[in-house]
Formats: C-alpha cells, structure tokens, sequence
C-alpha cells in the first residue's frame, strides 16, 4: 500500500498524531509504501482523513 501523508495533523487528537508517526510519516506530501496488513488498515482507518492511500501490485513496489 502507497500511503501519501495529505493534511496536517495539527489540531487533531494526540492518538491520531501518534498514528501518523508510527505509519512512518513525517512531513506532509511524504509517501511511504507498507505491506496490507490489518494493522496497517486499522491505523489508515483512524487517519483516513488525513491521508491518501493507494493500492500497489507487487510489481509496481519494486
């Protein structure tokens, strides 16, 4: 999965912000790429508004 961090986490809960780090966002516009996991989707799921996600093939992480 390509998550690509969106919106700033300012003014939202210290969970939601913890979430974001632990995704292994830092700045905004930064892309990680993770595996699809239901961990993962749980946290995506809590930041969905923050974040844009893609799904990726295993080719096209390469």
């Amino acid at each position: 999965m390509r998550i690509t961090y969106k919106k700033s986490s300012i003014g939202y809960s210290q969970a939601q912000k913890d979430t974001v780090r632990s995704l292994g966002l830092r700045k905004l516009n930064q892309v990680v790429e993770l595996p699809d996991t239901p961990v993962v989707r749980g946290m995506i799921f809590k930041i969905k508004h923050l974040v844009t996600v893609e799904e990726v093939t295993a080719t096209e992480a390469k």
